[in-house]
């Protein structure tokens, strides 16, 4: 059996130019970066803006195993397959982060013959937008320690500095760190760390920007740290804005590529959805709408993680309005929520897998909270019996919606035929009623606590001294009016990654509560997330190794 880089590398794709001509993109509004690749240059939205929009289909999912559970491979699939059927369909994914490239995934740009391509570039460096949002960062980074190195004129209170430094891969070491700013006899030391990329903020207002001057205005809006008095200190504070702007001018251009059956694919933005909003650019994505009659886009991890933020923070700030979701399940998943081993997720096992369809049970009921229909595609593995894939039908019959076979990993856009006629069969059959979870006057702990009991299950919410410090002087500004991005495990509904299935008599214990103003939301941290993830034990790295041509291996 082929590797995904060995199909990767087996396939032919075609000139990006005759890619984008697909859906009516001209060469002259194209950036090209080589042949099979290419930015889509401003002028081009002013072409689009006043068509209407397309159909917008969420692919989201239910609680993973460790390696995933398919979400960007059923995306691909599933775009590949509405082509095949005749329809315009167009996708919007996130870009990959270094940090699961050399981790614990792997690469991240699908899977089997369901994949974006060039897959290496993709997974690796790309166009280089995450290198811009990493120095972006870092420049502002850089402007405060330099701010008191020079005198200090704002005050800024050295141990208040909320800002941290960024780099786009796994490194536990720089979870906390010490600096020196100034000179040897009156030095001054502070406490400092790294975020991996995707969770800046910067990631976070680069993919909710509408426009340049919008990403300036937000970028000018980061708060920083505060002063000797205790107020708030601002990026514009230190006229970093402009500066940080042009580092992300080019990189806000969304980038165009191929699936392994030639569907455009626009590919831009990448933050994690356990410790960030988990959503491609709204850039992106308002083109796909306009330049395709379907835009399928996905968010990471389970509905209770990348899809309440895409519809409670994206959808609400960019004022989307999502037709249906599809959600990934898989016979693997459903056993180890039913509490099977890792090691045993290949034999079956309906004892297991009927104790996890629980899992699948809150998920969809998730989903009608916010209005949106639902369609479960069971992403087949090589190890499913019929007897499995017949009991998650029958199971999900139950619960009122419907379960499709999808092989799109073995079979690319034909083997998501049956998940496609559905997907367009629903769409015609039951119209989406959206709405946003909770009102977004209510306070930070109301909606913290809405998030928890509504979407996780969870008895109620503990708030820890820090959090509530940090909340008060949220309050205390008049910025607590705004959504709230949850940060918390992917694999359980609670804050605790050992209690599988659908736990019951829980709380969320949330630890630390920060303002990511510049992108407009509240991050609050749940149980021991860690915005810098570290490798495990054999990182993906040691098997990745490129030959004496410059072809590359071991990326999956």
């Amino acid at each position: 059996m082929l590797t995904d880089i060995q199909i990767a590398q087996k396939a032919k794709m075609e000139p990006i130019k005759k890619v984008a001509g697909k859906i009516g993109i001209n060469e002259k509004d194209l950036e090209f970066f080589g042949e099979w690749k290419a930015k889509l240059k401003p002028e081009l939205w002013e072409k689009l803006k006043k068509k209407k929009d397309g159909k917008l289909i969420l692919v989201t999912a239910i609680n993973p195993t460790p390696a995933g559970e398919g979400k960007t491979t059923t995306s691909i699939g599933l775009a590949q397959a509405m082509n095949k059927l005749g329809k315009k369909a167009v996708l919007a994914l996130r870009e990959p982060s270094l940090g699961p490239c050399m981790g614990v995934k792997g690469g991240a740009a699908g899977g089997g013959y369901s994949q974006v391509m060039p897959m290496e570039d993709i997974n690796l460096h790309f166009t280089g937008d995450l290198h811009a949002i990493t120095a972006a960062n870092n420049l502002l980074a850089a402007m405060i320690d330099n701010h008191i190195y020079h005198g200090n004129k704002l005050s800024i209170d050295p141990g208040r500095i909320t800002w941290k430094r960024a780099m786009d891969l796994n490194d536990r070491a720089l979870r906390s760190v010490k600096i020196q700013i100034g000179k040897k006899k009156s030095p001054i030391e502070r406490e400092d760390g790294f975020n991996i990329t995707v969770a800046s903020e910067v990631m976070a207002i680069f993919c909710l920007s509408e426009n340049l001057a919008d990403l300036k205005k937000r970028l000018g809006n980061i708060i920083i740290g505060y002063n000797l008095k205790g107020r708030p200190v601002y990026a514009r504070d230190l006229k970093a804005q402009g500066a940080m702007t042009a580092l992300l001018k080019d990189a806000l251009r969304p980038n165009l590529v191929q699936t392994l059956e030639h569907t455009p694919a626009l590919i831009h933005g990448g933050p994690f959805a356990n410790i960030a909003h988990g959503c491609n650019s709204v850039v992106a994505t308002r083109h796909g709408l306009k330049l395709g009659d379907y835009l399928i886009t996905e968010a990471g991890f389970g509905v209770d993680l990348g899809a309440e933020k895409f519809f409670n923070i994206k959808c609400r700030k960019a004022k989307l309005k999502p037709d249906l979701a599809v959600i990934v399940a898989t016979v693997r998943s459903l056993k180890y929520n039913g509490g099977a081993e890792l090691s045993e997720l290949k034999k079956e096992n309906l004892k297991a897998l009927t104790g996890g369809m629980v899992n699948l049970e809150k998920h969809l009921e998730n989903l009608q909270k916010f209005g949106v229909p639902a369609v479960v595609a069971i992403n087949v593995f090589p190890t499913d019996t019929k007897k499995e894939i017949n009991l998650i039908k029958e199971a999900v019959q139950k619960m009122g919606a419907v379960a499709v076979e999808s092989n799109i990993w073995a079979r690319g856009g034909k083997g998501g035929i049956d998940l496609a006629k559905t997907v367009l069969k629903t769409l015609q059959s039951k119209k989406a009623r959206f709405k946003p979870l909770y009102d977004l006057k209510l306070t930070i702990p109301e909606k913290i606590e809405h998030i928890a009991r509504e979407i996780y299950g969870a008895r109620g919410v503990k708030f820890s001294p820090v959090a509530k410090a940090q909340i008060k002087k949220i309050e205390r500004e008049k910025l607590d009016k705004v959504p709230v991005c949850i940060a918390k495990t992917q694999y359980s509904l609670s804050d605790d990654p050992t209690r599988l299935g659908r736990p019951e008599n829980f709380d969320i214990t949330i630890r630390e509560v920060r303002l990511s103003n510049g992108a407009g939301f509240v991050v609050a941290l749940a149980g021991d997330i860690m915005t810098m993830p570290g490798l495990p034990k054999i990182p993906v790295a040691e098997q990745i190794d490129v030959d004496g041509m410059g072809k590359i291996k071991g990326l999956f």
